[in-house]
């Protein structure tokens, strides 16, 4: 590269029309015509169209075109141009071509594989386009998070993977040996971030949650992200309302900030651009009278499934919030209703077109005697939770908080319904690898 030449990303070619510049990438295609031959080239922040001339390049490098391979690394040197009908609306008419590292025959090739063998290969699937812009609005998703609390005078506290009390369900439990102790990958950050809304008021967490649940739907990951507020004197209705402002925020950002790759994704974004709050809400006794009309059996007491929140989602383009579910269907530590205690002060969220619950959240159970009466309803050992009963010792509060599972809430934006490509590496029932 002469001195006059400078390393550009491709991104930023619109900055250096008519000058002559390298790029730096991986080959996705080539083809030719003739004496004229094309490269595309990706270098991650782009995709570029590459002009080939026999008559403009030498010899060698004419022949080191007709041997590069989809995904060998290059360097192309050329002047940049102004074209609406190439990718990004530029081209770069190549004058030199250098070879940084060969490739292997790639084993992803432009026709159908099958779902096993994409996984297989998911460390090369991820180049694809489709899955770098899935990915790409997850990581778009991932900062509005944190920027939305941080503008809303969040303190972000990270809580631990290890941990000796359960947040959920036994039953989902991914059990360790500690130095001689039972410990489990966590469930939930929850019982610890409401540890720290005494000192805090409003905090949250962001990380992996475990869930050995032997599901192998289309919804369910045995390894996946979750976000979890937790705020200070908020109820129930408080939470719904934080709920349904932050999902909202999460959306225009992806609108703003992802057109492309939704594009990509052949996302319809009008199905979008109307999220705003307010947020239609049901009880969950109407949702089973609006299921038995629908023609459903299902009892008073029952939780609802995917199928049953589908069907109330018949009538709704907006997310729709299910609250205050029978008490023997949700965790210990939600606040029981003052009236109706048959119920708790709860809510799950669900996202139009299919996608379900996205959001579950609840007022927490601030009574001492309640929820270490729950605690043994729930067989579980009182001492693992002696310092979550503390929180009620020694200055109980109300407050509420939800949780919100990033794949899920991607999948719904992009409109993919497999949140097995939501995440770079999915962990399934059946998947550890690679």
């Amino acid at each position: 590269m002469s001195s006059n030449e400078s390393m550009v990303d491709i991104k930023r070619l619109g900055a250096h029309v008519g000058e002559s510049v390298t790029v730096r990438g991986w080959v996705e295609a080539t083809r030719g015509h003739g004496k004229v031959a094309f490269i595309v080239l990706r270098d991650g922040t782009g995709t570029l169209q590459g002009v080939v001339v026999k008559s403009v390049v030498n010899e060698s490098e004419w022949e080191l075109y007709g041997s590069l391979s989809q995904e060998c690394v290059v360097a192309l040197t050329g002047e940049v141009k102004e074209d609406a009908r190439a990718p990004g609306g530029y081209e770069l008419g190549i004058s030199s071509i250098e070879l940084i590292s060969p490739s292997d025959e790639y084993p992803i090739q432009p026709k159908e594989h099958g779902v096993d063998f994409l996984l297989d290969n998911r460390h090369l699937w991820l180049r694809s386009s489709m899955q770098r812009a899935g990915l790409k609005v997850r990581s778009e998703i991932s900062q509005a998070v944190h920027d939305y609390f941080y503008k809303n005078d969040f303190v972000r506290i990270d809580t631990p993977i290890l941990t000796g009390a359960i947040g959920e369900h036994a039953g989902s439990l991914f059990e360790t040996d500690y130095f001689g102790e039972n410990a489990y990958l966590a469930q939930t950050g929850q019982l610890y971030v409401e540890a720290a809304c005494p000192a805090f008021q409003k905090v949250y967490c962001f990380g992996p949650t475990f869930r050995a649940e032997k599901s192998k739907t289309r919804r369910h990951l045995t390894e996946f992200w979750m976000i979890e507020p937790e705020v200070a004197f908020n109820d129930s209705d408080d939470n719904m309302r934080l709920q349904e402002d932050f999902i909202s925020y999460l959306v225009e950002r992806a609108l703003e900030n992802c057109s492309e790759e939704l594009k990509v994704l052949e996302r319809d974004t009008s199905k979008l651009e109307h999220i705003k709050p307010s947020f239609p809400r049901v009880s969950y006794t109407e949702a089973v009278e609006i299921l038995k009309a629908k023609g459903s059996d299902i009892e008073w007491g029952a939780d609802l499934g995917a199928g049953d929140e589908a069907t109330i989602m018949e009538d709704y383009d907006l997310p729709v919030f299910v609250y205050n579910y029978p008490k023997s269907a949700k965790a210990f530590y939600m606040k029981e209703n003052p009236d109706d205690p048959r119920t708790v002060l709860c809510d799950d969220l669900l996202a139009p077109e299919g996608y379900g619950e996205i959001i579950g959240g609840s007022q927490r159970e601030d009574d001492l005697d309640r929820l270490t009466a729950r605690i043994h309803e729930e067989g579980l050992p009182e001492e693992a939770y002696k310092w979550y009963l503390d929180l009620r010792r020694f200055g109980s509060f109300p407050h509420s908080g939800f949780g919100l599972g990033l794949e899920r809430t991607v999948g719904w934006i992009t409109g993919r319904h497999h949140i097995r490509e939501m995440i770079p590496f999915p962990r399934l029932t059946n998947r550890l690898y690679p």
